[in-house]
């Protein structure tokens, strides 16, 4: 017989699966409140999803430009295994962006919901102080998250030219399979050297305005 935990477990998982099929925001957040999970905690969560794929995507790009700097110091190495290894560093950086791209689109997905669900409700209040109090709070918050999201978005942009320079490393090498060509890949590195570590300063920056977010949101 199925434990009640296990059970609980394949419910919720059932429900993520319908939700996911449906495409509609609505439902999902809706059946996560009546699971007891409020807008202003996916939010919370979300945004510490998104610090942490910032976190593994500099890391990402930092370790793709070790091994691109490699393939062409390593004048003994074989051009195939080479090319192989450029290859699979740029296809790293690929996923790595876009796993950052898909948690920030999570993050306004859920900011745009609790936001809206904030200033309808502030109709609903009797009290006037109370009102305004929680009318101040939404845009002290809306403040503190434009901060943020525009943080997250510099950051995303500062990924597509490392993108791009890694793809024309890997096009150029995978159709030049030879010496020359190292060659003229070492002189771009420093320009690529440079595009990295731009974005490294970038994703710190996010990711320092995702830790003040969340700690300045779980204190109101």
């Amino acid at each position: 017989m199925m434990k009640t935990p296990q059970r609980a477990l394949l419910v919720l998982m059932t429900l993520f699966a319908l939700v996911g099929l449906s495409g509609c925001s609505t439902v999902y957040f809706n059946t996560m409140e009546k699971l007891g999970f409020e807008k202003r905690d996916l939010l919370v969560d979300r945004v510490e999803d998104t610090r942490d794929a910032q976190e593994e995507a500099r890391e990402t790009f930092r370790s793709s430009l070790e091994r691109f700097q490699n393939a062409v110091a390593t004048p003994d190495t074989e051009l195939k295994a080479r090319y192989d290894d450029i290859s699979d560093a740029y296809d790293d950086s690929m996923d790595a962006a876009e796993n950052v791209r898909d948690r920030i689109d999570r993050v306004e997905t859920v900011s745009e919901a609790l936001f809206e669900e904030w200033e309808d409700e502030l109709d609903q209040y009797e009290s006037a102080s109370l009102r305004q109090s929680s009318e101040e709070q939404l845009g002290e918050t809306r403040a503190q998250y434009e901060k943020l999201i525009n943080r997250m978005h510099e950051a995303e942009a500062r990924m597509e030219p490392v993108l791009d320079a890694f793809e024309d490393q890997v096009l150029y090498l995978k159709h030049n399979l030879n010496a020359q060509a190292i060659g003229a890949l070492e002189n771009e590195l420093g320009r690529i050297s440079g595009d990295v570590d731009n974005l490294i300063r970038n994703m710190e920056a996010s990711i320092a305005e995702s830790e003040r977010f969340i700690r300045q949101f779980r204190e109101q």
